[in-house]
């Protein structure tokens, strides 16, 4: 991360149903007008030229899914200070809405999202990485909840594509990202975790470099390397 970048940047990363946008939300509350806040979501690959039949037989749940040349251009933009133009996506049609939101940049930019630590091009642009470590029965009760009350899908859907598609792409994609992160954030998260997470990244603003975890947060190094072998 360029360290002349007027924003730090702070990647929340874990499985569906992990509690991510609750926690961009918190920090959201937290930060007030310091913090921009960012989904990967929003980055979904645009399929309108496909037949909604086609769409719905496509995976999701896979990293290939995401536009990451265009995601890595708007975290470019903000770092360097541009304010960038973020694509806004429909998950009932699977396809890029017309309209877009401007994000400009402010002391904290905080992106959420499945697989922000799996492209190397993409971990490095982060000044602070961590990752929501949620059980997967809670992350099922979650998701079941979201896509049966905001999304419209019927209980049968949800449950063949929770536990055939997600769940063993949270085992090969998003798990794996665990040893990448700077901190792991045991879910359901307390009051005190959150404050200790806010002080972690105002902390940010205080010096150069990687922010420190060793005080607050548990911290893993090693690379993941049975996921790299398995593609």
């Amino acid at each position: 991360m360029n360290s002349e970048s007027p924003s730090k940047f702070i990647a929340l990363v874990g499985g569906s149903g992990a509690g991510k946008s609750w926690l961009s939300d918190q920090l959201a509350q937290e930060l007030g007008g310091q913090m921009s806040a960012l989904s990967l979501d929003d980055f979904y690959r645009d399929r309108s030229h496909l037949k909604p039949a086609e769409r719905a037989r496509l995976n999701f749940d896979h990293p290939e899914a995401i536009d990451w040349p265009l995601f890595a251009s708007v975290l470019r933009d903000l770092r360097d200070g541009r304010t960038a133009s973020v694509p806004r996506y429909s998950f009932t049609s699977h396809t890029r809405l017309a309209e877009q939101r401007q994000i400009s940049p402010r002391p904290f930019i905080v992106v959420e999202g499945l697989w922000l630590l799996w492209p190397p091009q993409i971990r490095e642009l982060f000044d602070l990485c961590a990752f929501l470590d949620c059980s997967e029965s809670l992350r099922w009760e979650r998701r079941w909840t979201r896509d049966l009350h905001e999304r419209g899908r019927s209980a049968d859907s949800i449950r063949e594509q929770f536990w055939n598609v997600v769940a063993p792409m949270h085992e090969r994609f998003v798990r794996v990202q665990k040893p990448w992160a700077d901190l792991v954030l045991e879910q359901p998260m307390s009051r005190a975790g959150l404050g200790e997470l806010v002080a972690t990244i105002r902390a940010l603003r205080a010096g150069p470099g990687r922010a420190s975890s060793s005080t607050v947060f548990s911290r893993t190094t090693l690379p993941p390397v049975a996921a790299l072998q398995s593609l």
